[in-house]
Order: structure tokens, then sequence, then C-alpha cells
């Protein structure tokens, strides 16, 4: 009997050492799914023909490294590792930010830009918005995007000023140009982002942002190879100097 059960375990160790790993699928399948929001300027945009950013930049790259298909994968940041866990795609990308709670259900990549909450205001409120206590007062109203760290932000550090909650990221800028927000909690590189593409809005804490993070891509847990094969190809990038092009080129 306890050969039998032996033998027996032998045999579901040895398949489980065959399994197919994600990156074996990608390369089988001659396509890699980017799953993103295209909401999140200037890391992924969807402009209503094709998906454009930084990230969807990087996504390229990887796939034409692999020599596979790239296929983008409509997600969004209330179900984003919902839709990774469940397989709709390989690996997510797009302004991501790293942090525990995603870590524990997912795999992160190497960090490759570091940023900070800031907000966007109007331009006739640069110098009115410049702290979070200069924010967060009665009569003032922030914007946020619903599901991404924004929100979580702004959930646990705004008290006294009145949050409004949009479903697209796109539509909080806008919010602010029309008046219907005074402030959108951003991240700095979309603050520069927006400040640059309307004359009618600033961002007065680039330089001094409320907090301190990191952006990365989120793989399904466990998927070690494809983790070592990002974190691979985006050293590759830095090291040839492909990371500092997309930064001139994409993040301004």
């Amino acid at each position: 009997m306890k050969k039998v059960l032996m033998i027996l375990v032998i045999m579901m160790l040895s398949a489980a050492s065959y399994a197919e790993g994600r990156v074996e699928k990608i390369i089988k399948n001659n396509k890699i799914r980017v799953g993103t929001t295209g909401d999140y300027k200037p890391f992924t945009y969807y402009n209503g023909k094709d998906f454009e950013g930084y990230d969807i930049e990087v996504a390229k790259y990887i796939a034409e490294d692999l020599g596979v298909e790239l296929e983008f994968v409509p997600t969004t940041w209330k179900t984003l590792i919902d839709d990774l866990e469940s397989d709709k795609f390989d690996i997510a990308m797009g302004g991501i930010t790293r942090n525990t709670k995603r870590k524990i259900r997912v795999e992160l990549s190497r960090p490759y830009l570091v940023f900070g909450k800031s907000p966007i205001v109007r331009k006739a409120d640069e110098g009115k918005y410049t702290s979070l206590e200069a924010i967060d007062k009665p009569g003032v109203k922030v914007g946020v995007n619903i599901g991404g760290t924004n929100e979580k932000f702004a959930d646990k550090n705004i008290k006294s000023a009145q949050i409004i909650k949009y479903e697209r990221n796109l539509d909080v800028p806008q919010a602010v140009i029309k008046g219907e927000v005074d402030v959108m909690i951003s991240e700095s590189p979309e603050a520069i982002h927006y400040a640059n593409e309307y004359k009618k809005l600033a961002a007065p804490m680039i330089d001094n942002p409320m907090t301190k993070s990191q952006l990365g891509y989120l793989i399904p847990k466990g998927e070690y190879d494809m983790l070592d094969l990002i974190n691979f190809i985006l050293d590759e990038m830095e090291l040839k100097g492909i990371m500092d092009e997309l930064k001139a080129k994409q993040i301004k």
C-alpha cells in the first residue's frame, strides 16, 4: 500500500513539474493578452479606435520581443484584479500602483516609475490648493475615479471636503474644467499631462506630492516564469535607453 501511495505521489509531482506555464502558453498560442483600462493618460488611453500611451508602447515592445501577437483586453479599475484572476488576460498594464493589497493577490513586476498623489486644479486656483490641508476644507469638491488608489486616498484622507466619484477616470479632469469639482486627486505623471494638455488646468504639487509610490505591472499569482520574463525585458529596456525615450515622449 505504501509503495502504491509513493508511486501516486511521484506521478502527481511529475505531472505538476510538467504543467504548462503561462509563458509557454503565450508562445504556444502566439499571443499575449494585456488587460488595460484605457482611461489613464499618459499611460493608457483608448482613443475610440486604438489604445495609446506609455504602457501601451511597453506592451507592444514586449510582444515584439517575444515574437507574438498582442491583444488588448479592456478592463476597469474595479474589476482589474478579478479579471486577471479569471484569466481574461495574461498581464495588467496601465499606470497601476504597486501596493500591499495588490501584492497579496497578484505578482507585481519591478517598479518602472516613482510618483506621488498630486492634485489637478483650475489654473485660476493654482496658488490655492498647494497642500492636503488646503484641499480638505468645507465647501471644496474633490473628484476621484471609482476603484483605483485615488479613491482609496480620498476616502482615507479627505474628511471635510466633499468627495464626488466618477466611473471613468477621463471624466474627472473635464469635471474640474467645468467647475463640477474643484480638485481632482491624481498622480504626478497624469497631473503633468493634463496641465500641459489643457491651458485651463494646473498641477500645483508635482514637485512635492502628497505621497510617494511606484508603478508596476500585475501578473497572476504564482506565475513566476512570467514575472521573471517581464522583469528581464524591463531591465533590457532600461539598459538600452528605451525607457528614457518613452518617458520623454509620453510623460510630458
